[in-house]
């Protein structure tokens, strides 16, 4: 068993990603660059009835190239996602579970809503069909740390695992507390991040209810502008992105790739309301000032922000305001964009995938855009990255995710330096 030491550097050795824009970390990002939009009409359901028609499938995923058929029948779309980019994580971090103890390996993954295919399909064959129809996999399909288990299930990894389940902050509570499970000592190889699957019509007919997704259904593309003057809610993306976290010591003895450390993480809750974010921001900026803190860093060094960045009025005004209070002069100088205006909101995902933007940013040195950027809004005067890639070295990157319940999180990620 590892010692605890609350010092002990984290780093990031293997990245996985199921999305709209394509389902390899390189393609995905690259397409980010491109300013391309995994956003266009919804397939999988009929939306003729529903306010918002649009949303960012991941149209070219097949369960069962990543699991057993007849096991993929057996659990939801969310768990299919999570454990397809776990594969490519622990692929791409080469972690061979043969040659590791077991016990010290554990899995972190969350979801913010878990199976609601397999919700809303069963709640159809109880009203049909009676409830001795219903499957005896529905349970296990349906509940939002499946995930984590059928992971751990797969490798044979025995350390800690269970799933955290914030809203939209989930993938980056679950990166951050894996950080922390690292650093004090529960585990040496942690493999975190989240997944969603909730493009559905229960999940569309909820959000849309709520007056929370964009209504522009004849320019899909176009539809989630995130900080411009003419933004009218999100529009929902699903996938999972996953990243294997391990100790520094860990990852140098086996010769692992070291794409990046994690620097800090805070969670705080604004304690306001159930869905709005607290007017000031000052709880999304006391997250990213303890964030920094925990990281030991100055608010200088921040290169990079990959904002929640919804294109909700209420979202983006906010976030803009606690970054200012956060970074104050510097908050002009840092770039700041939202990858939601491509990939669409995620959901309990968004912060595993958007990590992985931060640290592609990193790695690159070119900045994935705001797309739909065209009319400024007053108070929101930021460098938002508009329309177009930027090329800028970053040392440093923060993601910031904010759920419904007031959940704030932030992630400093940084480029690795022995």
């Amino acid at each position: 068993m590892s010692s605890s030491n609350f010092s002990q550097r984290v780093v990031v050795t293997g990245m996985g990603v199921v999305s709209s824009l394509g389902n390899e970390v390189d393609e995905f990002y690259n397409r980010l660059l491109a300013g391309e939009s995994g956003i266009s009409t919804v397939d999988s359901f009929d939306t003729e009835k529903f306010a918002c028609r649009i949303g960012a499938e991941c149209k070219d995923f097949k369960a069962e190239e990543w699991m057993d058929p007849k096991e993929a029948r057996r659990s939801d779309r969310y768990a299919h996602f999570a454990l397809a980019a776990s594969k490519k994580a622990v692929a791409s971090a080469g972690l061979d579970m043969t040659a590791e103890d077991p016990g010290e390996v554990g899995v972190l993954v969350g979801s913010g809503i878990g199976g609601m295919w397999t919700i809303e399909n069963q709640s159809r064959v109880l009203h049909e069909r009676g409830p001795r129809r219903v499957s005896p996999f529905m349970i296990p399909s349906l509940i939002a740390n499946i995930a984590s288990g059928l992971v751990a299930i797969e490798f044979g990894m025995k350390g800690p695992n269970f799933a955290v389940v914030s809203a939209c902050a989930t993938a980056t509570h679950a990166i951050g507390e894996s950080l922390r499970i690292i650093r004090s000592g529960e585990a040496q190889v942690m493999i975190a991040g989240g997944s969603e699957a909730a493009i559905t019509p229960l999940g569309y007919a909820g959000f849309c209810s709520m007056k929370a997704m964009s209504t522009r259904n004849d320019e899909p593309q176009r539809a989630s502008r995130p900080f411009d003057r003419g933004r009218d809610g999100f529009i929902m993306g699903e996938g999972a992105g996953i990243v294997v976290l391990e100790t520094l010591e860990h990852a140098l003895a086996r010769g692992a790739n070291i794409l990046g450390e994690i620097k800090g993480y805070a969670a705080t809750c604004d304690a306001y309301h159930v869905t709005a974010p607290e007017t000031s921001g000052a709880g999304l900026s006391l997250c990213m000032k303890k964030a920094l803190k925990n990281g030991g860093l100055e608010r200088e060094q921040v290169d990079y922000i990959n904002a929640h960045g919804t294109s909700t009025p209420f979202n983006d005004r906010v976030e803009t305001k606690a970054v200012k209070d956060t970074f104050g002069d510097h908050a002009y100088r840092l770039k700041m964009s939202s990858t939601k205006s491509m990939t669409g909101h995620l959901l309990g995902a968004a912060g595993g995938v958007e990590a992985i933007v931060c640290l592609k940013a990193i790695e690159t040195g070119e900045i994935a855009p705001t797309i739909n950027y065209e009319e400024p809004e007053d108070e929101l005067d930021l460098d938002y990255v508009p329309n177009q890639k930027v090329s800028a070295p970053v040392e440093i990157a923060m993601s910031n995710n904010l759920g419904f319940g007031g959940h704030n999180a932030s992630l400093v990620v940084a480029r690795y330096k022995p």
